[in-house]
């Protein structure tokens, strides 16, 4: 292996590194992990839930006022 396929390999190494850096903080500031436990809970929650606002909105009749 000569120097020449070496500094390439390395310079590829770089970039790459700088990439997934780059996509690592993205994810973090973007509020990618906030989070965590929200989808595992909602996967449990029961769809007909008069609580939940989705829910209320489309259960209620249409003449009846619904406070938000």
């Amino acid at each position: 292996m000569n120097v020449t396929t070496l500094l390439f390999l390395l310079g590829m190494t770089v970039v790459f590194i700088v990439i997934a850096a780059f996509g690592i903080l993205w994810a973090i500031k973007s509020g990618q992990y906030d989070d965590m436990e929200g989808p595992a809970q909602r996967i449990l929650m029961d769809d007909d839930d008069p609580m939940i606002p989705f829910n209320r909105l489309k259960q209620a009749p249409k003449n009846t006022k619904i406070d938000e």
